[in-house]
């Protein structure tokens, strides 16, 4: 079709070019037709009230919202904005609703977009925190024991449904490449139930031998593989002697900039620092806290705030979320223009190759752990009772957590034991 035979339509996020057969093209700005913060503030505002689930409902509702409802973004720049933002380590689901707000408003729209998705989940949290770690009733803590005890049933559901992803991008590439996605895939298992904190360095590592694998005279990257632990091992040294809110921050950065594979790989690495190293919660304040971040609408790494809380009240869960979610907005905000350039970038892709499957396996190992901490007997009937749900009827997250959380307040009413 001649391209004057194109006609101009104009939406609230400004005008775009839509030709005859269908097709829309990339969104054309206006300066004089730029989307109000309020609007942007109220639309990811909701997304951040209703968004249960995690990142599939997430994205579903970013999609309804910027491509169907509002036409902000073409169908193909959503997906490219989904690609761009799984290479990159951290929230997925939080970078894409910061990358969304961006494209319609700049910098501007990328704060104020990402702090109405963040922020309804936090306060949730926040209070839920203070009610389930403070001194609450009996059948508060029965309902967190049994929520608690179906995580490690949740943690394998969240392994499951990830790995058959991760496999297909390597299964056409050969035998070697399947016997390292195996390889990698064990490592962070094994590293989950073995290594504790030092999970994030078992992630780093098999994303670097992934990469030097697909270089074509990787001298270099193994140079740099073998170099880089040294710096973390450092590092960690430092933050385990300085503790307070160091660690902390340590904790909480580690979360937010070094975690791939999807929320739920920050199970073992905030179980390792909150639990085993620096004592800030027991093994069942924990869990709790994995399941207040499940059934808290907005991202998982919501979580993060509660480790803050039971370290040092409320200012620690505001600075743990702060920590955490900061390198989300940095990564939209320094390299949103490069990210049509970054999802195909082949080092990238090679790096996520050999630490997605690494953190998969860290999911799954998590289970051991997570069950392993499970203190009464009612509990493992919870937990089993769970996986059925989960993994056989194919329930919901926050259903599961729920009739957990039920089953738990009514042992407590009954008078049955609870984990100290």
């Amino acid at each position: 079709m001649p391209a004057e035979a194109a006609a101009e339509v104009r939406g609230i996020g400004g005008p775009y070019k839509t030709a005859g057969c269908g097709y829309r093209a990339r969104i054309v700005r206006s300066p004089g037709n730029e989307t109000a913060l309020r609007t942007i503030a109220r639309e990811w505002g909701r997304i951040g009230c209703l968004g249960f689930g995690g990142p599939p409902a997430h994205i579903a509702l970013l999609r309804e919202l910027c491509v169907e409802r509002r036409g902000w973004l073409a169908p193909d720049e959503f997906e490219h904005g989904i690609a761009a933002t799984n290479v990159l380590p951290g929230p997925a689901s939080t970078q894409l609703a910061i990358y969304c707000a961006w494209r319609v408003r700049g910098a501007a729209g990328a704060l104020t977009g990402g702090l109405a998705f963040i922020v309804p989940g936090l306060v949730a949290i926040v209070l839920l925190a203070v009610l389930f770690l403070g001194d609450p009733p009996t059948w508060v803590r029965g309902a967190g024991a049994g929520a608690g005890a179906v995580i490690a049933a949740v943690a394998a559901q969240a392994a499951v449904g990830l790995a058959p992803a991760s496999w297909r991008r390597v299964a056409s590439d050969g035998g070697a490449s399947r016997a390292r996605w195996t390889v990698y895939l064990l490592a962070g298992g094994v590293a989950t139930v073995v290594l504790g904190p030092w999970l994030v360095a078992v992630l780093l590592a098999c994303g670097a031998a992934e990469l030097g694998m697909r270089r074509a005279g990787g001298a270099a990257a193994s140079a740099h593989f073998h170099a880089w632990p040294g710096p973390f091992a450092l590092a960690t040294a430092a933050v385990t002697s300085a503790g307070g809110l160091v660690a902390l921050c340590w904790t909480a950065l580690k979360v937010g900039a070094l975690s791939y594979g999807g929320g739920f790989v920050i199970i073992p690495l905030m179980r390792a620092d909150a639990v085993d190293r620096f004592h800030w919660m027991t093994n069942g304040e924990f869990l709790d806290a994995v399941a207040l971040g499940q059934v808290t609408p907005g991202p998982v790494v919501h979580t993060v705030a509660v480790v803050g809380y039971a370290a040092h009240g409320v200012g620690g869960a505001l600075l743990a979320a702060l920590v955490a979610f900061a390198p989300s907005f940095l990564f939209v905000l320094l390299g949103a223009r490069h990210f049509d350039q970054m999802r195909d970038n082949p080092s990238a892709r090679a790096f996520l190759d050999g630490a997605g499957p690494a953190a998969i396996g860290a999911i799954a190992g998590s289970a051991i752990p997570l069950a392993a901490a499970l203190s009464e007997p009612w509990q493992a009937a919870v937990l089993a009772g769970g996986a059925l749900l989960l993994l056989v009827a194919r329930r919901g997250v926050v259903l599961t957590l729920v009739a957990g959380g039920v089953a738990g307040a009514v042992v407590a009413l009954a008078g049955g034991p609870l984990p100290s």
